[in-house]
């Protein structure tokens, strides 16, 4: 049987799609009936097919997937092949297909407006907060984000509850890997601080990475591993998003950042490192962090360090600083904010240029929550005006990501075996990126999430 993509619901109820959420107010309804997380069988009828660890795209291709997986890729149309026998196949004929994208660094329980005063934090409930992550969580899914990478949370268990929730089938969402509250010095670039505000008494939960010293650090890094992160998060210098820091300046010490590492690689966990300065750039790098967040003022002695090392890659993110400027100045973010914003955002992307140029392995990271979620990909735009090839920023999204991420052996690539997770445009991104900007079709596990509109006759 073959369907046409206007054919929404007839296609949904044919493979099982798990179809948006209901309206706001119904949106927890959703746990009384689950559904079942990559449980999808359909094919899918390819006009362009790009693999996401290739050089080069594939022609028209045919992408079976079964219960979840992918089981077959033919290049060609696949009819006659016995492939497409008794399974529903899905026409995209007129589409570029490509795997589900990753975001590696995202915060999925955060909002934009909630940075115009921190304070919101400490008077929001536990259900409201996994509500607006479920909301943020759809909007991510429906641009094409099928994995994402949860880098830092104010608060104890509203990431690992989030994920738990979605891997439930409870809610829509990405696949999420969590890092827990962040792992950062009092009064730091990753704590809960506001200057003059008295908190409330039972405030534990918002400080929950805080220390100071690397036997400190060790134990706190234990403890978060113990409440469910799949990764840890340091904040190695200042941040542009809180108050008092300096960006350039470091606020860990390389044995405190090294004594999380130890802990988390010793547990089989990843490491990212929030570090704008050059000097905890280096830090970072030498205490064996996985990932490098930000990078803003990464110098060519850095640059060197990630080449040399070998096994580490930038997450840099060159798009928010615009929609800081704009958005946050409408919205009467603090100054001290918006100023420090002012200073980082075109020495990043110069940065940013100057590494691709090198080499040195590169992530897609957006520090989405930063902006409102769903607009990750605004940054693909950047990310080739400022040095890399179409391609190169698709796979900094792709099988790059999913490298560093630990997931390669499920996600990042349109391969038999790994997950079902794939989405399609109109158009050729590797004529003109932004079409990533408006993603058509999401499928992840083989379910159907999105599909166009219906064209009116």
């Amino acid at each position: 049987m073959k369907c046409s993509v206007l054919t929404c619901f007839a296609v949904a109820l044919l493979v099982g799609c798990a179809m948006p959420p209901p309206e706001r107010s119904q949106q927890f309804a959703v746990r009384e009936v689950p559904y079942t997380p990559d449980s999808g069988t359909i094919a899918v009828h390819c006009g362009q097919l790009i693999d996401g660890a290739s050089n080069l795209p594939h022609g028209e291709s045919l992408v079976l997937i079964r219960d979840g997986r992918i089981k077959r890729i033919e290049l060609g149309s696949g009819r006659g092949s016995g492939a497409t026998t008794m399974v529903p196949v899905l026409d995209l004929s007129e589409y570029t297909c490509l795997p589900g994208l990753i975001d590696m660094h995202t915060h999925l329980t955060d909002r934009p407006e909630d940075t115009a005063d921190l304070r919101v934090y400490f008077s929001r409930s536990a259900e409201d907060t996994l509500h607006q992550g479920v909301e943020n969580a759809w909007a991510t899914l429906l641009a094409g984000f099928t994995s994402v990478r949860n880098v830092g949370t104010y608060v104890l268990n509203a990431d690992t509850d989030l994920r738990d929730y979605i891997n439930r089938g409870s809610a829509a969402g990405p696949r999420m890997l969590v890092s827990g509250p962040y792992l950062t010095i009092a009064h730091g670039g990753g704590d809960l601080y506001v200057p003059g505000f008295v908190e409330p008494g039972d405030n534990a939960r918002f400080h929950a990475g805080v220390a100071r010293g690397a036997q400190q650090f060790h134990e706190r890094a234990e403890v978060i591993l113990a409440s469910g992160a799949d990764l840890l998060k340091v904040i190695a210098s200042g941040a542009v998003l809180a108050h008092g820091g300096v960006p350039g300046a470091p606020e860990m010490t390389r044995e405190e950042i090294a004594a999380v590492v130890q802990t988390a690689h010793s547990d089989g966990k990843k490491v990212a490192a929030h570090a704008h300065g050059a000097q905890s750039i280096r830090d970072s790098i030498a205490a064996g962090a996985d990932t490098i967040e930000h990078a803003s003022y990464l110098d060519d002695a850095g640059i060197r360090a990630a080449l040399e090392r070998g096994n580490v890659a930038l997450a840099m993110d060159v798009y928010n600083g615009d929609y800081i400027d704009t958005e946050g100045r409408r919205l009467q973010w603090p100054e001290e904010f918006l100023r420090k914003n002012l200073e980082t955002t075109e020495i990043q992307r110069q940065a940013f240029t100057r590494a691709v140029k090198a080499g040195v392995p590169m992530v897609f990271a957006t520090d989405a929550g930063v902006f409102p979620h769903g607009l990750n990909a605004r940054q693909f735009r950047i990310m080739v005006k400022r040095g890399m090839t179409p391609m190169q920023a698709i796979r900094s999204a792709t099988s790059v990501a999913a490298h560093y991420l630990g997931r390669e052996a499920d996600v990042g690539e349109l391969a038999v075996g790994k997950l079902g997770d794939l989405i399609a445009v109109r158009g050729d991104p590797l004529i003109d990126i932004s079409v990533l900007e408006n993603v058509d079709v999401v499928l992840k596990g083989g379910l159907i999430f999105k599909l166009p509109m219906a064209e009116t006759p």
